[in-house]
């Protein structure tokens, strides 16, 4: 517990408290707002216009992320306070020097910012630095070596690139005649370019779940566990709470615990874990609200993303009692063009359930651009509420 006192400035003042977003997605836009309502002056950057944070944001920015030099330009202009890292493809060393010449401070941290970005990093901090349990895996940066991981692995195995984001890039090895697809996907879905992936033993587990970590000034505070569905690595579904056994959430809390613990800092942490009976495997974390936590935005008093705001302030973090059953469905749109959204009204007609439109503004290929929440009488209601408001809407993908 720190007696600190928190003062916070005024938006577009000498006084202003100022935070930049590196990547302001969907979920970038929610926490722009939850810092907005703290009057904080938010300054959105993506590599590309009109991205659904800087719509709201006070000033925007489009820069490559990768690109140190242009990165380094923008928070030297911007002179925030707060650097908000949320996304993977992101030229990390500029963050560790401007953390360490004490330019801004890096949420939670440039050394977590970095570690996470790159699952190599994360898994092997979590696995060989501090003993927590994952799957088999190996890291390979060759097709060849990429062949005998497999063979060692075993078939099932799971195949990501060491950076990437929604899935992309991942894919799971059945038979050989998926290895070249595997190994070719793995490559061109990485983020930040190179062949190296990781290969990893499949894990025949019961149910996955997001551990929503929040690490304040008040110590660390555990969110009920969000059970959720994956296709291909992307998010589709989630709900909260997921039923488990004290045994396994006392087990998935250590972990989370001793994850975020040695990554430090303060915020929001997703922590993705599977569990299998009582056994809990780690998977990977988050150093940032996480999709699969949008079922906050109706569980529960302060979402993730308000969580998150006050966590990175320095402000507490009180416990998170449900407000009931809940449960998210992802909303996806697959062509080219602008969304347009008919059947909203539909939509929110359903009983318990609400909505987010993100204002994406094109789609090329398949992107989520909408999600919809809703509580239940369990959770089970609570997914069927959810998926009747998404099945409502229809998405029309126009030429302006």
């Amino acid at each position: 517990m720190t007696d600190a006192t928190v003062t916070l400035g005024t938006p577009l003042s000498s006084t202003a408290t100022r935070a930049m977003l590196l990547g302001s997605g969907e979920l970038g836009k929610e926490v722009a707002l939850e810092l907005m309502r703290l009057g904080v002056e938010v300054v959105a950057v993506d590599r590309y216009e009109a991205a659904p944070a800087m719509q709201v944001a006070h000033r925007s920015h489009v820069i490559d992320m990768l690109d140190a030099t242009a990165l380094r330009a923008v928070i030297d202009r911007e002179r925030p306070h707060l650097v908000i890292p949320e996304i993977e493809a992101i030229a990390t060393q500029v963050l560790l020097e401007v953390e360490a010449e004490g330019v801004a401070r890096v949420v939670p941290t440039a050394r977590a910012t970095r570690l996470t970005m790159d699952r190599e990093g994360i898994r092997r901090l979590a696995a060989e630095e501090l003993g927590l349990p994952t799957s088999p895996y190996e890291f390979v940066d060759s097709r060849e070596a990429f062949g005998e991981a497999v063979e060692r692995l075993g078939m099932p195995c799971v195949v990501k690139p060491v950076m990437s984001s929604s899935g992309k890039g991942q894919s799971v090895v059945k038979t050989p005649e998926d290895v070249d697809a595997a190994w070719a996907y793995a490559v061109e879905g990485g983020r930040a370019g190179g062949e190296r992936v990781i290969v990893e033993g499949f894990v025949d587990f019961d149910y996955e779940i997001t551990l929503l970590t929040a690490r304040h000034s008040g110590g660390t505070t555990f969110l009920a566990p969000v059970g959720h569905v994956q296709v291909d690595g992307d998010y589709r579904e989630s709900w909260q709470p997921q039923a488990m056994s004290e045994a396994a959430l006392a087990e998935a809390r250590r972990i989370a615990g001793a994850a975020t613990e040695a990554l430090g800092g303060w915020g929001v942490f997703g922590v993705e874990l599977f569990v299998r009976g009582d056994e809990v495997l780690f998977s990977e974390v988050s150093p940032r609200p996480h999709d699969t936590g949008l079922v906050t935005l109706v569980s529960q008093d302060l979402s993730e993303f308000a969580l998150h705001a006050r966590a990175i302030l320095g402000l507490p973090v009180s416990e998170q009692p449900l407000r009931a059953p809940s449960a998210s469905c992802a909303v996806l749109a697959e062509g080219s063009g602008v969304p347009v959204f008919s059947g909203v009204d539909k939509a929110l007609a359903v009983s318990g359930a609400d909505l987010r439109l993100f204002g994406k503004p094109r789609v090329e290929g398949r992107r989520r651009v909408a999600v919809t929440v809703a509580q239940g009488e369990d959770v089970q209601h609570a997914r069927l509420r959810a998926r009747a408001a998404a099945a409502a809407l229809r998405i029309d993908l126009v030429e302006p």
